[in-house]
């Protein structure tokens, strides 16, 4: 018995097979594009350690083996970025406090620079970080009404700010003992999403998801705690 092949059937059959298969075969070889470590180039998770350069305040993405060269080195040109991140409960800061650090937004971090052996007042912006100049005369008032800061460690953890809903009087303000990355992923966050003069109602629904993010990840602290 003479067996009847597809291709004898429709023509062209083959052919068309042959492309589905390799449209296949390259859908099954697809892959995410996956990051590698800054310092070594080996392939990294999507959960990884990161470091600062202290000199430039870049993030560096490093694998785990990297990271843990630089935990607690003194002098050198990285550091690795902690993983602390905890809500400070009844945070002591008053209207004209804020007002006295002069931010022009009402959303900041807040970091000790061990190289420039100062503290250092950024707010995100459409065009990434800035960093405010101006002399943050209130800051030593706001730590020793608030303890707690005095916890943060230097260049990778920060005092991160957000009075945006306080401001409109649909939330309370909310203040973070924070990771250096996740402030930059913040600033990140709406450099992406900014849309013209006001940013648009997509970043400030992202901006909103963030807090949401970091409120149901952060321990509790105490303003007054120095534990």
């Amino acid at each position: 018995m003479k067996v009847i092949m597809p291709e004898e059937i429709y023509p062209g059959f083959e052919q068309a097979f042959g492309a589905l298969r390799q449209f296949a075969a390259g859908r099954r070889g697809t892959t995410q594009p996956v990051e590698h470590c800054e310092m070594c180039s080996a392939a990294l998770e999507k959960e990884h350690p990161h470091l600062i350069a202290l000199a430039s305040r870049q993030i560096v993405c490093a694998c785990l083996a990297c990271a843990l060269l630089f935990d607690g080195v003194q002098g050198a040109k990285y550091k690795r970025v902690s993983r602390r991140l905890q809500q400070i409960a009844d945070f002591q800061m008053t209207d004209a406090e804020w007002e006295s650090l002069m931010i022009p937004i009402n959303m900041a971090f807040f970091l000790e620079s061990s190289v420039e052996g100062r503290v250092i007042a950024l707010y995100p912006s459409p065009a990434g970080a800035v960093e405010s100049l101006l002399p943050l005369d209130a800051w030593s008032e706001i730590v020793e009404q608030n303890p707690a800061l005095r916890r943060l460690e230097p260049d990778v953890e920060a005092l991160l700010v957000s009075r945006v809903g306080y401001t409109h009087g649909a939330a309370a303000a909310e203040y973070y003992l924070a990771p250096i990355d996740e402030c930059y992923r913040l600033v990140g966050l709406i450099r992406s999403n900014w849309r013209g003069l006001s940013g648009g109602t997509e970043v400030w629904t992202e901006v909103a998801g963030f807090f949401s993010d970091l409120r149901s990840r952060a321990g509790r602290i105490p303003g007054g705690s120095n534990a």
